[in-house]
């Protein structure tokens, strides 16, 4: 099934007919899909049906086994890479350095000096600039802020975020969620897989249910998996 698009607004993500096999299993099953910019999708679905193999290969991490995708309006990942920000279950930290150390390294990455930067990202997800712990002494809902931090510094305009609210407290995790809202509001485009669909409720534009390697349903309301893979049958 492919999203009704505004004919004069330019997608920010085109998947046509991906597939990804490991091995001779079928991890992503022929998704042909577009996505608006500017709007927060929330991707759902029970373990195992392709939304993390999904984040992964159109950030570049993996080569589909068939089809193609277009992000930011190219074909080519590295031609936009630096306007993507991807967010992994590994959080991509230094454990002995401390929370703007590690900032400012990756922002070096984007050839970004300001410690302004860095300092922005620290205090936009809730960390203070001067705290002074190694990374290694974090707490898991500190290194996941932190992780957050990591993918916004360089005010990417396609955000791919894969689980940032996992082993977060809900407080917490309420918190980064209002974060991406404002960021949305932005005129960011932004990927949330998450099993803590609650969480997003009233800051997600729409609701991305997939099973089995394909989506089942788009919806701008919350509604069980169960109920979607249901209605998307019928």
């Amino acid at each position: 099934m492919t999203g009704a698009l505004d004919s004069s607004v330019q997608p920010a993500m085109v998947l046509e007919n991906l597939v990804k096999f490991f091995g001779r299993f079928a991890a992503l099953r022929g998704i042909s899909e577009s996505f608006l910019p500017g709007r927060l999708y929330v991707v759902l679905g029970d373990n195992g049906a392709g939304k993390s193999t999904l984040l992964r290969v159109v950030a570049g991490l993996m080569q589909p086994s068939q089809g193609s995708f277009s992000l930011l309006g190219s074909g080519k990942v590295r031609e936009v890479a630096a306007r993507v920000g991807y967010m992994g279950h590994a959080p991509l930290l230094y454990d002995e350095l401390g929370g703007m150390e590690n900032l400012r390294y990756f922002a070096g990455l984007y050839d970004l000096h300001d410690d302004a930067v860095c300092q922005n990202a620290m205090q936009m997800v809730g960390l203070d600039p001067e705290l002074s712990r190694r990374v290694g002494q974090y707490s898991q809902g500190m290194r996941q802020r932190l992780s957050l931090a990591r993918a916004v510094l360089h005010d990417p305009e396609l955000m791919l975020l894969d689980e940032p609210f996992s082993n977060v407290d809900v407080h917490s995790a309420r918190e980064m969620a209002a974060v991406l809202g404002r960021v949305r509001d932005k005129g960011k485009t932004i990927f949330v897989v998450t099993h803590q669909a609650a969480l997003m409720e009233g800051v997600a534009d729409e609701f991305v249910h997939m099973a089995a390697g394909q989506i089942v349903s788009r919806d701008a309301v919350l509604r069980s998996s169960l109920t979607a893979e249901s209605e998307a049958a019928r």
